[in-house]
């Protein structure tokens, strides 16, 4: 028993110095931080709410779907839009924009009744001229770039295929005046050409009451379709980064362990004497007072073990089931007062305790017996006057 305990002392004690330097990023006095990049595309840092902001203008055809459209050739219904935006993208895949097009629309007028600009429609009959009218549109539109949800996020890349589906109202300039509720929907294609700027194929079809246009027919909506190309100027902060997991590790923690296992290894003489003389009972005492404490820090917020923190709990591990079984360890969770509620502080130090609890009892096979779990919630600075240090899980064994 005495061995084994030996040998997970001394390979702790020489892994110390190899587990803090692989961890080492940035050093900021006895704290080391490590920060760890996912390449998992689908998941990025979330930003700021000034963040990923742009303006689109763009120009283009578009035609009016009204109630003499067999009446008149295609090429009298064309007429010219502008369209003026301004949106966000909350994330690479969601974003929303509020949008302005307008200019005006052609069609034709039974009788001159609405919008007439006087010329018959030819072949028709007395009765029917053409008409044109100046409208605008606002509306807000929730879009979805289909290529990052499907293809995750990429900085860089050429084409972006958004689907996008808005309300908005419209309104006639000219009299007879009318106003209603329009709902759209559309396929914007987004060319990359640098950073802040990208050029824009935007195809949209909408759909509004038949009045629009100063006549009421048979159908109950006129329609719109229209194609634009623009520009959309991009303002930082644009785009975002990589997932990231940040580790800190308290390196005057390590020390104190370290300095408990040179106690340990000045200790072995005596105990290996006391074994020599049958006092088995005196060593298993001197054993637990010995082997008897860790630290184990979590990130802000969090309670889940980093890959370093395992390492130093499978060691810890090794010493607990070498002291012997009248050995008990007290697993306590702490949380940072200063940060959260004292209810989610509560919370998360019960996490952080069983975090550590299930790693001892079923990634390294420590007897459940040897442990016992408990937490205090959200505490003042414990050590040095870091609250970093206070987020973290200390076993003691008694």
């Amino acid at each position: 028993m005495m061995k084994k305990t030996i040998f997970a002392a001394l390979t702790l004690a020489a892994a110390g110095p190899a587990l803090a330097q692989s961890e080492q990023t940035t050093q900021n006095g006895d704290i080391t931080e490590k920060v760890e990049y996912t390449d998992d595309k689908y998941k990025v840092e979330t930003n700021h709410f000034w963040d990923n902001w742009f303006i689109t203008v763009g120009a283009g055809p578009q035609m009016m779907f009204g109630d003499h459209d067999k009446q008149v050739g295609f090429g009298k219904r064309i007429s010219p839009s502008l369209d003026i935006a301004v949106g966000k993208w909350f994330t690479p895949g969601v974003g929303m924009r509020l949008m302005y097009n307008g200019l005006s629309l052609r069609g034709a007028t039974r009788w001159g009744a609405a919008h007439s600009t006087g010329e018959q429609v030819p072949d028709w009959g007395e009765g029917m001229y053409y008409s044109k009218f100046k409208y605008y549109n606002v509306r807000a539109d929730v879009m979805f770039n289909l290529s990052n949800l499907f293809c995750g996020y990429k900085e860089k890349r050429i084409w972006n295929s958004s689907f996008y589906a808005g309300v908005g109202y419209m309104r006639t300039w000219e009299a007879p005046t009318a106003g209603n509720i329009t709902l759209s929907a559309g396929w914007l294609n987004s060319f990359r050409l640098c950073d802040a700027l990208d050029a824009n194929i935007d195809l949209r079809a909408s759909m509004v009451d038949d009045a629009i246009d100063g006549e009421i027919g048979q159908s109950k909506f006129d329609g719109l379709l229209g194609a634009t190309v623009g520009l959309t100027y991009k303002f930082k902060r644009r785009g975002w980064d990589r997932s990231k997991t940040v580790t800190r590790y308290d390196n005057a923690a390590i020390n104190d362990m370290r300095a408990q296992l040179n106690k340990l290894t000045e200790e072995n003489e005596r105990l290996q004497k006391a074994i020599a003389e049958g006092n088995q009972k005196a060593a298993e005492v001197a054993v637990r007072k010995v082997a008897s404490g860790s630290l184990i820090v979590f990130a802000m917020g969090q309670s889940e073990l980093s890959n370093e923190a395992r390492v130093n709990l499978g060691m810890l591990a090794e010493v607990i089931k070498s002291s012997g079984s009248n050995t008990v360890y007290t697993i306590t969770g702490y949380s940072d007062a200063g940060t959260g509620s004292k209810k989610r502080n509560e919370q998360l130090s019960k996490e952080r305790a069983q975090a550590v609890f299930d790693c001892l009892t079923k990634e390294f096979g420590v007897s459940a017996s040897q442990l016992r779990m408990d937490y205090k919630g959200g505490v003042d600075n414990m050590f040095y006057d870091d609250p970093r240090l206070s987020r973290a899980v200390i076993t003691r064994g008694e």
